[in-house]
């Protein structure tokens, strides 16, 4: 497959530069395979879906991973910022700097802005251990454990994505706005977006309506917003991501597929790690690691019945991952229904309700 057959053309005007409130009121588009398009909205899900299906849930929390310093080697001084990628011990993170090609092992770094009296307590300091590929750097911290995660809540800002951060600067409204009304385990640098569209009264009518919810655990890395580079989707390295589903999440999941309950993914973060966790014989297992599934046109899904999803990106491993879901035709047709018909696009934008392909 070519990278070129994932493209499509995208009006700048149709990114989401913040979300719609309330969260539920975002559009929603229903696509079934062979049936027409129906638009709705989210908060329609309860009579979209059938007493018996399950919800699944990514209930990570997003850290505020973006953080603002100076790279101090011998008396010169250049302004990088750090997106924290994954981390690796108490200390240790690796992380996307800017710019990466200014930094070499063993420089200092000093986050805080100028008024921030980090800078000049040293508080929230850290050395280059190590260079990686497209200015993936690994950090190490002065301090450790909960003392640098409360730094890091204090000082860094929300990483948000790329095609939003380019046309405006993070505030305090994101912290609220770019974070799930569930999320409970801290760890990712990214949202999973489809769960930003869930309020606690729309949670409530579901569970009113017969649809269970079953939380899972991905933490999103930044490596989620890395083009595409290679000309040939097989040629491309899919970024590696931590999760886990406990015995409860599998057992309940396979007790609801065998009442002949649907299982719906809320994001393809809580598809890829569901497919990661779902064996050939379609049972879900206990799963806990990392995961590197790459999903295109030709996989066999094994779990997933319905997906839960907001528009992604032209040529991006997740389009090819709707692509795959309910087919190449259908998405390229679904897409540009909701470019035409004015959806909103990625983080903040509206979403879709896709049933998987025979």
């Amino acid at each position: 497959m070519q990278l070129a057959d994932f493209d499509f053309d995208l009006p700048e005007d149709r990114i989401a530069l913040r979300p719609v409130h309330p969260r539920d009121a975002a559009r929603l588009l229903v696509v079934r395979p062979g049936e027409a398009f129906a638009d709705r909205q989210v908060r329609d899900l309860p009579a979209l879906l059938r007493p018996g299906d399950a919800l699944v849930l990514n209930d990570t929390r997003v850290i505020p991973a973006r953080l603002k310093g100076l790279r101090v080697r011998d008396e010169g001084r250049v302004a990088v910022q750090a997106t924290l990628h994954r981390r690796l011990s108490g200390h240790l993170w690796t992380a996307f700097m800017r710019p990466g090609k200014r930094l070499a092992e063993g420089d200092r770094i000093v986050f805080g802005e100028a008024h921030d009296r980090a800078c000049f307590l040293g508080e929230l300091n850290a050395t280059v251990k190590a260079k990686g590929e497209d200015g993936e750097v690994t950090l190490a911290f002065d301090i450790s454990g909960p003392d640098l995660d409360a730094a890091i809540a204090e000082r860094g800002a929300m990483p948000l994505p790329p095609y939003i951060a380019a046309r405006r600067s993070e505030d305090e409204q994101d912290r609220t706005d770019y974070q799930t009304v569930y999320a409970q385990e801290d760890g990712s640098v990214a949202a999973p977006t489809a769960g930003l569209h869930f309020t606690p009264e729309l949670l409530q009518r579901l569970a009113d309506a017969g649809v269970e919810t079953v939380p899972v655990t991905l933490h999103v890395g930044a490596g989620t917003f890395l083009p595409v580079k290679t000309e040939t989707v097989e040629a491309h390295r899919m970024h590696s991501e931590w999760g886990e589903v406990d015995e409860r999440a599998a057992r309940r999941l396979n007790a609801i597929r065998a009442a002949g309950g649907r299982i719906v993914c809320v994001g393809t973060t809580s598809l890829r790690l569901l497919e990661s966790a779902t064996g050939e014989d379609g049972e879900v297992r206990p799963f806990l690691g990392e995961t590197e599934i790459f999903i295109t046109p030709g996989y066999r899904f094994r779990a997933a019945d319905g997906l839960l999803t907001n528009f992604h990106l032209p040529r991006s491993t997740l389009f090819m991952l709707v692509c795959a879901f309910a087919g190449t035709g259908t998405m390229r047709a679904a897409y540009a229904h909701a470019i035409e018909a004015g959806y909103r696009f990625y983080s903040y934008g509206d979403a879709s309700l896709l049933w998987r392909a025979p």
